[in-house]
């Protein structure tokens, strides 16, 4: 079967031949003529390139050497998100909430902060171009780890050192498990998902522990056996005594019930 040539734009037209092929043309219509002593007419014959063109490549050449035909791309558009922004980006993921924006919500999204962007740079750009930027800058999308805003870290380290290795001595004297008990309350505007942070290190989000709609009590021992009680109601007096009603049922050797403050 015979090639219907002519059905090949880029046989009349060396424009249409692709970029990285073309570098390869120029190399080779070059080192015919100056390595193998080919005239510049028969180069011209057979790549159907003009002379003005073959000339013009070995000026390229003897000026700027081999690397010098390398096909040189056009600029793209220039970036809408630049270095500075970039740097306030990151500032914002990691060191801010959107709370300190006005947002009412502590995990960053792609929306919000497309929305953000606009409000202080003047800028319009797509949620996914955010996200691309956000992936440069080492980000990733993920489950933070929350913490209690309330929560003292020095009590926290001094509980650790002081009172834990009492306890501890308690218990071996007694012979007795330990259980750490707290309440907490969950309801509605317990807040889940993901948000934006550094690549390996996860996030952490510092919100209320205070409100809820239901209420549990919970007791944990450091092998992870967990009791609990679940309440639609105040945990008072007598919701609390039910509890520990139901960890004697439940627990037939001695324990040390420490109760988180």
């Amino acid at each position: 079967m015979t090639w219907d040539w002519s059905k090949e734009p880029w046989v009349d037209d060396a424009r249409k031949i692709p970029d990285e092929v073309m570098s390869y043309i120029r190399k080779i219509a070059v080192h015919a003529i100056e390595e193998r002593e080919v005239s510049p007419e028969e180069v011209t014959n057979v790549f159907s390139i003009s002379r003005t063109c073959i000339y013009r490549w070995l000026n390229i050449y003897r000026d700027g050497g081999i690397d010098a035909l390398e096909t040189e791309r056009a600029p793209g558009a220039k970036p809408k998100i630049t270095t500075k922004i970039d740097e306030w980006l990151e500032y914002v993921v990691l060191e801010k909430t959107p709370l300190d924006y006005g947002y009412d919500s502590v995990l960053w999204t792609k929306c919000i902060l497309r929305e953000l962007m606009g409000k202080v740079f003047n800028l319009d750009v797509s949620a996914s171009s955010i996200g691309l930027h956000l992936r440069e800058l080492g980000l990733s999308y993920q489950k933070p780890e929350y913490n209690a805003a309330e929560q003292d870290s020095e009590e926290v380290k001094h509980f650790l050192d002081v009172k834990l290795p009492i306890i501890h001595k308690v218990a071996n004297k007694l012979g007795a498990s330990i259980l750490f008990e707290d309440e907490s309350g969950v309801g509605i505007r317990t807040r889940y998902g993901r948000t934006w942070g550094k690549r390996g290190k996860t996030p952490k989000v510092y919100r209320s522990e205070k409100r809820g709609g239901y209420n549990v009590l919970s007791a944990v021992s450091a092998e992870g056996k967990l009791k609990y009680l679940i309440k639609d109601k105040k945990i008072n007096s007598e919701v609390y005594v039910e509890f520990l009603k139901q960890l004697l049922r439940d627990i037939e050797y001695p324990i040390v019930l420490v109760a988180v403050p």
